[in-house]
């Protein structure tokens, strides 16, 4: 790509800064001040983008382009924006401003374009796996406030992929698996099976998976498994956990891992007795603990 030349001349400078005030002045009679204070810091950042780049018509013809092929790729199972907007760490930036850190409130991180609503309910204990293919994997934890009190009957939606890397939306038949909601007991605890976690990529074969390929990066998401847990009074909480050890902790393609959240995995030689007293026909498993922690609604 050629290096353009950034020296511009004061009548062309003077030129620009016009139509950027021109800009911003057409939202001064916004009624809402919030809608107007966005969108005139987004022309502004707009703006100093395209003159910071010197940006070329064909560059900016192929952006639409590009945002087109995102939009014609989106359905309601796949949202090529969500995609787009985890890959620049836009997500993950958006979490961090909304989720201020909190004494020692669990930490948040992205959302991901896989939840679904009306996941399937368990008790504790129950499996989330659904016949997914994986290694069993024991999870248990409790819910407590900031002061350490249990957060009896908060609600736990849990869903994660198979080990081939696939979640069940991605798929065209209506399967359902490795996804499920629980409350937790009076003490706060809960426990459920599912699969022990492993990499996988987010789906590339669209626009945004081309833009990962030019830019030289990997669609590769480190290990992990979703949580969003809910109380009364309580800020709902957006994470994962990852897996201790995954050699892609570092190299996450949307920017979720956060050190708080890498947990054990600890496998369990064939034989050990499972906690529920689960025989399992495949042998080995894991276990893993996550003692979340809300903070006050508000805080």
């Amino acid at each position: 790509m050629t290096k353009q030349n950034h020296n511009v001349a004061n009548e062309q400078a003077a030129v620009e800064e016009q139509l950027i005030q021109t800009v911003v002045d057409s939202f001064d009679n916004c009624t809402d001040p919030r809608l107007k204070e966005l969108m005139q810091s987004l022309t502004k950042h707009l703006h100093a983008f395209i003159r910071d780049v010197r940006l070329t018509e064909p560059e900016w013809n192929a952006a639409i382009e590009f945002l087109t092929a995102a939009g014609h790729i989106t359905d309601d199972k796949r949202q090529e924006f969500i995609l787009l907007s985890d890959v620049f760490g836009a997500s993950m930036q958006t979490i961090n401003v909304n989720n201020e850190v909190h004494d020692n409130a669990t930490e948040a991180t992205v959302f991901g374009p896989f939840f679904v609503d009306d996941a399937p309910r368990i008790e504790n204990g129950g499996d989330i796996s659904g016949g997914a293919p994986g290694q069993p994997c024991w999870v248990e934890g409790t819910v407590k406030d900031t002061e350490g009190n249990p957060l009896p009957g908060a609600r736990i939606e849990v869903w994660e992929a198979d080990e081939e890397g696939f979640y069940d939306v991605q798929h065209s038949d209506g399967r359902v698996y490795g996804r499920a909601h629980l409350y937790s007991d009076e003490n706060g605890a809960y426990s459920f099976w599912g699969l022990t976690p492993t990499p996988y990529p987010i789906p590339h074969d669209g626009p945004v998976g081309r833009l990962l390929e030019n830019a030289g990066r990997s669609p590769m998401r480190a290990s992990h498994l979703h949580f969003m847990v809910s109380s009364a009074g309580h800020r709902t909480l957006v994470t994962h956990i990852f897996v201790t050890g995954d050699e892609l902790l570092t190299q996450d393609s949307v920017f979720g891992v956060k050190q708080s959240l890498i947990k054990d995995f600890v496998q369990q030689p064939l034989g050990t007795p499972t906690p529920d007293g689960r025989v399992l026909d495949e042998g080995s498993w894991a276990r893993a603990q996550f003692d979340i922690v809300l903070p006050p609604e508000g805080g």
